[in-house]
C-alpha cells in the first residue's frame, strides 16, 4: 500500500504491516488505519502514522523502557475486541508528548495502545481507576548520565582543604 505522509513522504507499507484500530484513538475517531515507522535516530521511539490522514502521526514508545513495573488491567471485552489468542503476541505502547520545553517530555500511561501482532488489530485503553495519569515526565525516570553517582561527593572531597 502506498502511504503519503507529511514527515516521511511516500511510503510503501506492506499490507501485513498495516494496523487497524478496533476502536479509534480518542479524539481521532475517523482514523482507522495506521502503520509504525522506525527511525534509527529516534530509537527507542516509533512513529504511529495514520494511513488515512498524512498529517497525523504520533510518537510512541514501549512504556516498560521507562517504567519497568508498568502494569495494565484490561477487561475481557477489551481483549475480545483484539481477538487475542496469545498474550505474548500483544505489544504495549504509549503516546509521547514533546512540548516546546524538551525537558518536559511526557507519556500517557493512562491511555496505552495495545497491538495484537498476530492480526494487527489495535486499541487504545482508558484506565479510569488507575494509579497512572496522562502526563508522566520520562526524563525524571532516566538516570542523570552527566553526573555519575558519587562524583559530586568525590569532588567535594577534592575541594575540601586538609
Amino acid at each position: 500500500m502506498q502511504v503519503t505522509t507529511r514527515r516521511f513522504g511516500e511510503l510503501d507499507v506492506p499490507n501485513d504491516k498495516l494496523i487497524t484500530m478496533a476502536r479509534p484513538l480518542l479524539g481521532f475517531e475517523k482514523l482507522k488505519s495506521f502503520c509504525m515507522i522506525e527511525s534509527d535516530d529516534m530509537a527507542p521511539f516509533l512513529w504511529l502514522q495514520s494511513t488515512d490522514d498524512p498529517e497525523v502521526a504520533f510518537i510512541i514508545v514501549n512504556p516498560r523502557l521507562f517504567y519497568p513495573d508498568y502494569k495494565i488491567e484490561v477487561n475481557r471485552a477489551e481483549v475480545a475486541e483484539l481477538s487475542i489468542d496469545d498474550v505474548h503476541k500483544v505489544e504495549t505502547y504509549v503516546i509521547v508528548t514533546i512540548p516546546t520545553e524538551s525537558t518536559k517530555v511526557s507519556v500517557n500511561l493512562q491511555g496505552p495502545i495495545l497491538v495484537n501482532t498476530e492480526n494487527n488489530l489495535a486499541r487504545q485503553l482508558v484506565m479510569v481507576n488507575s494509579e497512572y495519569g496522562i502526563k508522566h515526565f520520562i526524563l525524571d525516570e532516566v538516570p542523570d548520565v552527566r553526573e555519575p553517582e558519587g562524583v559530586e561527593a568525590s569532588r567535594q572531597e577534592e575541594l575540601t582543604p586538609a
